[in-house]
């Protein structure tokens, strides 16, 4: 590791102009490119105080060995050698966009005599016209199968051709119509050429034309009563038709455009491209990144347009690029753009109506990927097992915690503050087994607290499976000295019974405690240790959790924190966060194990949040189930009309009975009807009826 004070240049050396700036280690391998508006600021951050550095800068500042710098004149010039020395030197610290697969593409060689149609795939040959990327192969072999019976293009590899040339007989396409066969004569080279331009033409948007053009001349074959001719014509206006629909309209006819989304998380990103032509989506592809230098949306986005764009010219960079978040030099980026269009390109955000819309449908698409990319990484066995190894080496376990739980918090502003419990059991979740708690010991906002009561609960219950089986021996009171959490409710057993409320997904959770049920032969799942207890937040948190187990003296489950911020792991007692590798299998494991919970954790507060807010005076009458709930209100209109009935009047509603009457028109009566709403403008009392959440 070196001091990057060792190779820091003196302030003087380094130019306040526009340039391009290189890392290199001790072996002389270029490790990081960068480009400024103003290379003596932009450097001289590098060696400011390493503490003050984000962590993969600081990695990469004392990897590095030296430091030089290409002085240019403009920051489009700047733009365009990061470009290409990010392109020649691929550094370990720059973000490479590795894409999720190979797309096909639909070629038009019209660098040939005689153009062909083609399916191609790999790096883009000049010369040759390219649309697409499309998911499937299939997809554009139907396209063009549609299309050939208007645009009668060469489809044959060269083998093909010059044989049928030299025998003097076309292949099966030209004796049906789907070739014009210029490998036997019948049409020029210059009619062949004219019919791929207006195949490329049609497929880059500007279908209108010919479709009007086919229209009018089978009107024309219909009165000229050349039916057979007529028929053929209404054919080939209907197979363009269908080649146009396998496209989805999304935007005005005359959108050309490409929309770029993000997702990310602490290490990794995932982009997706939508192509629009012509108001369709003719395309779409997806990368997926490490984030191995400290960047932000912005700076994914600038990357991403340098790796799209960077090879192209002409009409494969679009009218218009809709991104997420505008790059840090904008004007720059949109120059270089419109240099290698040859025309205007619009950078920018989409602010509202169909482009908006459509950016979301992008959004959604990179956040599935993302989620894809970590599932797949997650279900592998050997990555699973490697994960294991390294949670374990890294925290120091004797070996791999094969059954995890995970724990967080979750409120709003203070109120209906939840908990989750999710487990993994050989790096994958059994969601049979997670469970959700309601934080009952206090009022108020308190993570740590929260943390300490849940995590007592939750072992209070497996003590009391223990004691039960007699797998556990009565330790004496000295031992475990009990604090909030240990004299506080005990959460309800795994099996569904009295207490327990399902998840938002319909699985069975903690979520009021309970007395132990009777032995139904059916195993406890509090009664299963886990190895590790992770819990989601730092220092703080991870105390609170280890001062729950010790006060019930346990001391054989190992405790963790992972913080969100920096993704630091925290063990109890150590002032220092172990810092696992950017490429940990361990981490990535952690991090999924952190979010399951997080995600179970807020579903729950948000359900809870909406049950408190549709909450009704009736929802206290003892024995008043939903549907009489809702002929009640349905027979007086709201709740305002129903607490103004008297007892007879509520016993002539169907399946109300004069004692559930008389309990109804109790818990109305003792309840406070909701404050007048004012119309703040003129004072008025505003007359209104309220429709069950009074």
């Amino acid at each position: 590791m070196a001091d990057p004070s060792s190779y820091r240049p003196k302030p003087g050396q380094i130019p306040d102009s526009p340039g391009v700036y290189k890392f290199r280690d001790e072996h002389r391998r270029v490790i990081y490119v960068g480009k400024a508006k103003n290379l003596r600021q932009r450097v001289a951050n590098y060696f400011q105080d390493l503490a003050n550095l984000h962590p993969r800068t600081r990695t990469m500042v004392t990897t590095a060995a030296s430091v030089e710098w290409t002085v240019v004149s403009t920051e489009v010039e700047a733009l365009q050698l990061e470009y290409s020395w990010i392109k020649e030197f691929d550094p370990r610290f720059n973000v490479k966009y590795r894409d999720d697969k190979s797309y096909p593409y639909l070629a038009v060689t019209l660098n040939e005599e005689f153009p062909r149609v083609q399916v191609m795939r790999g790096a883009k040959k000049k010369g040759v016209r390219y649309f697409g990327p499309y998911g499937h192969a299939w997809a554009i072999r139907e396209t063009v199968d549609l299309m050939l019976r208007v645009f009668p293009v060469r489809t044959c590899s060269a083998g093909v051709f010059k044989n049928a040339a030299r025998t003097g007989r076309p292949c099966l396409l030209g004796y049906i119509g789907k070739c014009s066969a210029p490998c036997v004569g019948r049409v020029t080279p210059e009619e062949h050429r004219e019919l791929a331009e207006d195949f490329c033409d049609f497929m880059a948007g500007r279908t209108g034309t010919y479709i009007r053009r086919l229209e009018k001349d089978m009107m024309q074959a219909a009165e000229e009563m050349e039916y057979e001719r007529a028929a053929r014509l209404r054919d080939d206006a209907e197979a363009l038709k269908r080649a146009m629909e396998k496209s989805a309209v999304v935007l005005a006819d005359a959108t050309d455009a490409d929309l770029i989304a993000v997702a990310e998380d602490e290490l990794e990103a995932a982009l997706q491209i939508f192509h629009v032509r012509g108001g369709r989506v003719r395309g779409q592809r997806g990368w997926v990144t490490d984030k191995v230098e400290a960047v932000d949306t912005s700076g994914l986005v600038e990357h991403a347009l340098q790796q799209l764009y960077g090879e192209e010219r002409g009409d494969a960079v679009p009218k218009e690029v809709l991104v997420p978040a505008l790059p840090e030099d904008t004007e720059a980026v949109s120059q270089w753009l419109a240099e290698r269009r040859g025309s205007q390109v619009s950078l920018r955000i989409p602010q509202r109506g169909d482009k908006k819309d459509l950016m979301a449908t992008v959004q959604r698409n990179a956040q599935q990927a993302l989620g894809l990319h970590k599932t797949k990484r997650a279900s592998d066995l050997t990555t699973r097992s490697r994960a294991l190894e390294e949670i374990a080496e890294a925290l120091g376990l004797d070996t791999a915690p094969l059954r995890i739980e995970c724990y967080d918090i979750s409120h709003l502003q203070g109120d209906d503050v939840v908990a989750s419990m999710v487990v993994f059991e050989d790096g994958l979740a059994r969601k049979s087994e997670y469970r959700r708690f309601q934080i009952k010991g206090f009022e108020g906002q308190d993570d740590v607290r929260s943390m300490h009561e849940v995590i007592g609960r939750r072992f209070k219950r497996y003590l009391q499976e223990k004691e039960r089986t007699g797998e556990w021996e009565e330790q004496p009171t000295d031992t475990a000295t009990a604090g909030p959490a240990a004299t506080g409710p005990v959460p309800g057993p795994a099996a569904t019974g009295p207490g327990l409320a399902p998840a938002a997904d319909g699985r069975p959770s903690v979520a009021e405690d309970a007395e132990p049920r009777e032995d139904d032969g059916r195993p406890k799942r509090f009664a299963y240790p886990p190895q590790l207890v992770v819990v989601d937040g730092g220092q703080p948190q991870v105390a609170a959790a280890k001062r729950a187990l010790d006060e019930l003296g346990i001391d054989d489950i190992a405790v963790c924190g992972l913080a969100k911020r920096l993704e630091e792991v925290w063990l109890p007692d150590d002032d220092d966060p172990v810092v696992l590798p950017r490429s940990s299998e361990g981490l990535y494991f952690l991090q999924r194990v952190r979010d399951e919970a997080h995600r179970f954790a807020i579903t729950y507060q948000r359900a809870k949040r909406a049950k408190r807010i549709r909450t009704s005076p009736l929802d206290d009458v003892s024995g008043l189930g939903e549907t009489r709930k809702q002929a009640l209100i349905k027979h007086f209109g709201s709740v305002k009309k129903l607490r103004q009935a008297t007892i007879d009047e509520i016993c002539e509603v169907p399946g109300i009975g004069r004692r559930t009457a008389e309990s109804v028109a109790a818990a109305l009566a003792s309840t406070a009807p909701a404050a007048p709403a004012v119309n703040t403008a003129t004072g008025e009392i505003i007359e209104e009826d309220d429709g069950g959440n009074s």
